[in-house]
C-alpha cells in the first residue's frame, strides 16, 4: 500500500465506522424526541429567534434558510435514517466517492442542528462528535485501506481529549493534586447513575488510587499513542477500559461512549486484511489537502493544551473541525438542587398543597433510585443541575420552562419523569425552592429506603403565575 495506507488497520475502521454510527443514531434521535420543548416555535429558546440575531457565518445552518418544527423534525428523523443505514454498513456496498458523500451528511445535518442550538447544545461532546465525524468522511470503505494520515489525526484527537482533560484537573481544583475529588464527585456529578451511590461509598483509600490512575491514563497514557503498534494500542485499550469505569460511575451522555469509539480507531485487531487495490490519485489528494488545513487549523487548540489559561470544550471555528476539550476542572463539594413546585390553590401560601415536578434524570424524590440514561442526553436535566450550581445558569430558558409548566405544555411535560396535575388542570402558581442533596448512609438506606437526603436551603423563585412575569429572583 505504501507510505499513504494502513491496511493492518481494516477491522478498526469497520468497528469504529459502526460504533461511531451508532452515536450519530443516538444523537440525532434526542433532537428528534426533544426539540420542541427546547428549541421550537414554541419553545424556551426558539430557533426562529435565533437566527433572526446571529448571522449565517457565525452559526452555519440550513435552519437560516427556513425553519419550521416540521422541517426540523423531518432534518433530525433524516439523521436518525443515515445514521442505521451506516450502522447497517451501506457505505461498504457504495463506491468510494458515495461513501465519502454518505458520510458527509450526518455530520452536516447534525451541525446545522448543533449551531443553532445555544446552551441546549453547549456541552463538548456536541463539538467532539462533528470532529470525530469529520474525519470519518475520509476514512474509506473496502476500496481502499484505512489513509495512514487519518488515523493520526484520530490520534491527535484522542490525545487531546484525554491530555486535555488531565491538564484541566491538574491546573483546576486542588483536590486533583491531592487526589481527593473522588470523595465528593459520584455525589455532585451532574446527572448520577444507578451505580453512582455505590461508586461514592467505596473505601476513601480507593478514591485515592482511582484518581492516581486517572492522571496517568490522562497524562502519560496519551503520549503512547505515538509509539509503535502493539504499545499503541495498548494504550488505547487502556483509555477504553477507563472510559466504561466513567460509564458505569454515571451518565455523561455520549461523551465517553465517542472516546471510546476515537479510541477503537488505535486497536490493532489480529487479523488478515483483505487485499485492495492502492487508492485513486483523486483520493490521496483530498485525504492530504483535509489532512493539511486540519493541522493548520490545530494551532489553537494545541497552543491552548500548553496555555496557564487553558480553556475547556471551546470551538475555535463555526463547523466545529478542530476543538478543545476537558471536563471536571472543578468539582463541587455539595449539591444543590432546584426543585420546582406547582398548586393549584387561588391564594399560595407555605401550608397550600404544593405538589413536585419529578425530572427524568436529575434527583428529586429522594426515594427514587437513578437510573441509567447515557449515551442519550436528557439536555434539559443537565441545564437544571448548572441551576443548582449558581443561579447565573438559569437565564431565558428557565423563564420559558416556569411559562410552559403553567400552561401544562405537553411537549415539556413530555421532558419530565411526571406532571402532579392532570392534563386539563394546570397548576396556578408554580415556584422554585433550593435543596442541599447528599447521598445517605448504608444504614440510613436500609432504614428508610432512600438513596438521597435533602436539606431545605431558600428560596429560588417566589409563586408565580401566567398573569405575572416570571420574577428572576435567582
Amino acid at each position: 500500500m505504501g507510505w499513504f495506507a494502513a491496511s493492518e488497520y481494516w477491522l478498526s475502521r469497520m468497528v469504529f465506522q459502526r460504533a461511531l454510527a451508532t452515536v450519530y443514531l443516538v444523537a440525532f434521535l434526542g433532537a428528534a424526541l426533544q426539540f420542541r420543548a427546547l428549541l421550537g416555535e414554541r419553545g424556551m429558546l426558539p430557533i426562529p429567534r435565533f437566527v433572526a440575531l446571529v448571522p449565517f457565518r457565525r452559526a452555519p445552518s440550513v435552519f437560516h434558510l427556513h425553519y419550521s418544527d416540521r422541517f426540523f423534525a423531518a432534518w433530525a428523523w433524516t439523521g436518525c435514517a443515515v445514521s442505521a443505514a451506516l450502522i447497517a454498513g451501506v457505505d461498504r456496498q457504495l463506491p468510494l466517492w458515495g461513501c465519502m458523500l454518505l458520510w458527509l451528511v450526518p455530520w452536516a445535518l447534525y451541525l446545522s442542528i448543533v449551531n443553532v442550538g445555544q446552551t441546549w447544545y453547549s456541552f463538548g461532546w456536541e463539538s467532539l462528535l462533528l470532529e470525530v465525524g469529520f474525519l470519518a468522511v475520509f476514512l474509506g470503505n473496502d476500496e481502499v485501506a484505512p489513509p495512514v494520515v487519518v488515523l493520526f489525526l484520530l490520534r491527535w484527537l484522542l490525545f487531546r481529549v484525554e491530555f486535555g482533560a488531565g491538564l484541566i484537573k491538574m491546573r483546576g481544583d486542588a483536590c486533583w493534586r491531592t487526589l481527593t475529588c473522588l470523595d465528593y464527585h459520584h455525589q455532585t456529578q451532574p446527572m448520577p447513575g444507578p451505580l453512582s451511590w455505590f461508586f461514592h461509598h467505596l473505601p476513601r483509600p480507593l478514591h485515592r488510587v482511582e484518581v492516581a490512575a486517572n492522571h496517568v491514563t490522562q497524562l502519560v497514557v496519551p503520549v503512547l499513542l505515538f509509539t509503535p503498534r502493539p504499545i499503541a494500542t495498548a494504550a488505547a485499550s487502556l483509555m477504553i477500559l477507563t472510559q466504561l469505569w466513567l460509564v458505569l460511575s454515571g451518565n455523561f451522555a455520549w461523551l465517553n461512549w465517542v472516546t471510546i469509539v476515537v479510541a477503537l480507531s488505535v486497536v490493532e485487531f489480529p487479523t488478515t486484511p483483505p487485499d485492495v487495490a492502492g487508492p485513486p490519485l483523486w483520493y490521496e489528494i483530498v485525504v492530504l489537502a483535509v489532512a493539511t488545513g486540519l493541522v493548520a487549523l490545530s494551532y489553537r487548540p494545541a497552543r491552548n493544551l500548553v496555555s496557564p489559561r487553558q480553556v475547556m470544550n471551546r470551538s475555535f471555528d463555526p463547523l466545529h473541525l478542530v476543538n478543545t476539550y476537558g471536563a471536571f476542572g472543578s468539582v463541587s463539594r455539595l449539591r444543590h438542587e432546584v426543585v420546582i413546585e406547582g398548586t393549584a390553590d387561588e391564594v399560595p401560601r407555605e401550608e397550600s398543597d404544593w405538589r413536585e415536578y419529578e425530572f427524568k434524570g436529575k434527583p428529586g424524590d429522594v426515594r427514587h433510585w437513578p437510573r441509567q440514561f447515557a449515551p442519550y442526553h436528557l439536555r434539559l436535566d443537565w441545564l437544571m443541575w448548572f441551576v443548582g450550581l449558581s443561579p447565573s445558569y438559569a437565564g431565558a430558558w428557565f423563564t420559558g420552562l416556569v411559562e410552559r409548566l403553567l400552561e401544562n405544555d405537553r411537549d415539556t411535560l413530555r421532558l419530565l419523569r411526571s406532571s402532579p396535575f392532570p392534563p386539563d388542570a394546570p397548576p396556578r402558581y408554580v415556584r422554585a425552592r433550593l435543596y442541599r442533596y447528599r447521598y445517605t448512609t448504608w444504614r440510613e438506606l436500609r432504614e428508610t429506603g432512600a438513596c438521597w437526603e435533602r436539606t431545605y436551603v431558600r428560596e429560588f423563585m417566589p409563586p408565580t403565575r401566567l398573569d405575572r412575569p416570571v420574577t428572576q429572583s435567582w
